[in-house]
């Protein structure tokens, strides 16, 4: 009998709370890391080196990759002497990492 006095969700309700779900699911922290993570992202994809989600595929565009790193470089010059010491070594390792993968499709050096 307790089955039959249950209150069935409305199809508005359980929208209303799948979106709430989702929207929890994407929204970044706000913190640093927020900022550089698109960037470096994107470079990773231009670089080939992960699968662009949107086309599903993996291609190379070296001239975005360098101007994706250009502007990290700025924003590491921008914000210097500003950042905590965690948020200026990521910083930096995400610069390092990208920097290195870009040289080595570039054949600027081979590891």
């Amino acid at each position: 009998m307790a089955e039959k006095n249950k209150k069935k969700e409305s199809p508005k309700s359980k929208e209303k709370k799948e979106k709430e779900k989702k929207d929890k699911k994407i929204l970044p922290p706000l913190d640093f890391s927020s900022l550089v993570l698109p960037f470096f992202t994107q470079a990773l994809i231009e670089l080939g080196e992960t699968e662009d989600p949107e086309a599903k595929n993996t291609e190379e565009n070296l001239k975005l990759t360098q101007r994706l790193i250009d502007l990290l470089d700025m924003l590491k010059e921008k914000t210097k002497g500003n950042l905590r010491s965690d948020e200026e070594i990521f910083l930096d390792q995400c610069l390092h990492q990208l920097r290195i993968a870009y040289m080595e499709k570039a054949k600027v050096i081979t590891l």
